[in-house]
């Protein structure tokens, strides 16, 4: 390092510009007068005694009189330590800006984007294990593998979770379906190459595209609004339209997370004439609190076109989707993800008895 650059970086370490050349100088000459050191440094003469006596304040050099003022290095350890420690907080700062740049906190903005897909990872994952109700996921064999312990958590914790595992023509082997069982409620294939997308309690979001994109990004969602975008996305083109490889065992009530299903189900059971008596968890629409009903179903509301009925897509289901459950209290209308002019937004639909 030139001396030029030395007292470049002296400068930002808090030096004013006139005691960095004095202090160079003062390296140089080892001892010397206030006049060889100004004459060395370029230092005007009616200010260096000003310049040494700051320097002296701070512990850096030391003044003595010999015929004249004189001057030498003081404690040269401890500059080295001070500019040491600026070193190392200079670094810390560095790798906290490249977090905070990665790792965006979310309570800073509805939808935060992120360069490293393991990020995207890292948080699904927390998001998974922490899941209280519903998970929605579309992943390759080898992010299931990543993502299996958070998912395992989720399950043991009741949570429902239905799992997408997409392959490219073939080219990478499912997991075993005795695997899975552990870890979710149902498992789809998917035999085309796809995003990653999680959707967890219907607000977090968690999204990048597939891996032959040359866009490489990352999408961080923590709402309920964009949340729904992402879950009809899931819904149309990572599940309805691909077959199962795991079916969690039908040794306990039906159970619903998507209310179309349930309408679609139901409804030839009423057409019959078949008494169906469900339970539906989930928030009162006006109140934002969680609220239960249970009793039997009058009927079923599909828009205005009841034909869609025997499509077997739910995605034929686009319109306005609701139950008329009648309960010991009366009549209460469910509807799906964010109803609005029902009585009960439904997180989970449990179907108690078929008569």
């Amino acid at each position: 390092m030139n001396e030029s650059k030395l007292t470049t970086v002296l400068e930002k370490a808090g030096f004013s510009p006139y005691q960095a050349d004095a202090y160079v100088a003062l390296l140089e000459l080892g001892s010397a007068t206030a006049t060889d050191i100004a004459e060395r440094s370029g230092v005007p003469d009616p200010r260096i005694y000003d310049v040494l006596r700051d320097l002296e304040a701070e512990g850096y050099v030391e003044t003595y009189e010999q015929e004249s003022l004189r001057a030498r290095i003081h404690d040269f350890e401890s500059l080295r330590e001070s500019l040491e420690e600026r070193a190392v907080q200079f670094s810390d700062a560095g790798e906290e800006i490249e977090r905070r740049w990665e790792e965006p906190v979310m309570e800073e903005s509805v939808v935060n984007f992120v360069t490293r897909f393991e990020t995207i990872l890292e948080s699904a994952a927390d998001a998974i294990e922490n899941a209280e109700n519903q998970v929605q996921l579309a992943v390759s064999p080898e992010q299931y593998e990543q993502l299996r312990p958070a998912l395992a958590a989720a399950a043991e914790d009741g949570v429902s979770v239905h799992l997408s595992v997409f392959t490219e023509n073939g080219a990478e082997s499912l997991p075993d379906a005795e695997d899975v069982a552990a870890v979710c409620t149902e498992a789809r294939h998917r035999r085309l190459s796809s995003p990653f997308v999680t959707v967890v309690d219907r607000t977090k979001t968690y999204f990048a595209p597939h891996e032959g994109s040359t866009n490489e990004y990352g999408l961080i969602v923590d709402d309920r609004t964009h949340a729904y975008v992402f879950y009809w996305f899931f819904l149309t083109t990572q599940w309805d339209n691909w077959e199962p490889f795991y079916v969690a065992d039908d040794d306990h009530p039906d159970e619903y997370l998507e209310i179309r299903y349930c309408v679609r189900d139901i409804a030839p059971l009423l057409d019959a004439g078949r008494r169906v008596r469900l339970r539906v968890e989930g928030v009162d629409t006006e109140t934002g609190a969680r609220r239960e009903v249970e009793g039997t179903v009058r009927d079923v509301v599909v828009g205005s076109d009841h034909a869609n009925l025997a499509e077997t897509s739910v995605s034929a289901y686009g319109d306005r989707v609701a139950l008329v459950i009648e309960t010991d209290a009366g009549t209460v209308e469910v509807g799906g993800w964010g109803a609005l002019v029902e009585d009960v937004e439904a997180h989970q639909i449990h179907v108690v008895s078929i008569e």
